[in-house]
């Protein structure tokens, strides 16, 4: 039996991410590494035009190990071989890699992705299933409240309070659930 994954999200901003592989699964991977304020370095013999963005450091060539040398998180986007020997690398130097659509060759899976008002959601299959993930992904986007961003600012507000009272975390969540019910009331009387 296969351990589970433990999720988790990253603070990449102005981290060094290698992105192997200059293709169109390349592409679809590098704006979201771009929003969250990764230092990307794209390797790869060929690297589409749409990948040329300010900031992104081009080495047109092969991947070579020595490229994680700094890195922070690696992706790797290009064939079954080229993944196998970035995992190899990674794996040696202590890092982290997704390789897309390439469960075998990864340590890292990255999921179906929402994100709305300042909250992010995400599904993972563990790599088993990725389409399926994104069945889930659009389901949850369905759902998800539009004013969910009011929901965080309101937790900001009342978790500061409770940190300066010295409210235990245990106490906190029916006193949230409180507040939010006192927000959607607050609005039906408008």
């Amino acid at each position: 039996m296969n351990a589970q994954v433990y999720p988790v999200f990253l603070r990449l901003e102005a981290k060094r991410v290698l992105l192997v592989g200059g293709g169109r699964v390349a592409a679809g991977k590098l704006p979201g590494l771009l929003d969250a304020g990764a230092r990307v370095t794209i390797v790869a013999p060929s690297i589409r035009a749409d990948l040329e963005q300010p900031g992104v450091t081009l080495v047109r060539r092969p991947f070579v190990p020595g490229d994680l040398d700094g890195a922070f998180f690696a992706i790797a986007a290009a064939t079954p071989e080229v993944n196998r020997t970035v995992n190899v690398a990674a794996e040696e130097r202590g890092l982290f890699v997704n390789a897309v659509d390439d469960a075998a060759n990864a340590s890292a899976f990255l999921g179906g992705v929402v994100r709305r008002g300042g909250v992010t959601v995400a599904v993972s299959t563990g790599g088993r299933a990725p389409a399926l993930a994104g069945l889930l992904r659009e389901a949850l986007e369905a759902v998800l409240p539009e004013d969910v961003g009011a929901w965080v600012d309101l937790g900001e507000q009342v978790r500061a309070g409770w940190k300066e009272r010295g409210l235990p975390i245990g106490e906190r969540r029916p006193l949230l659930l409180r507040a939010l019910q006192e927000l959607y009331a607050a609005k039906e009387t408008r």
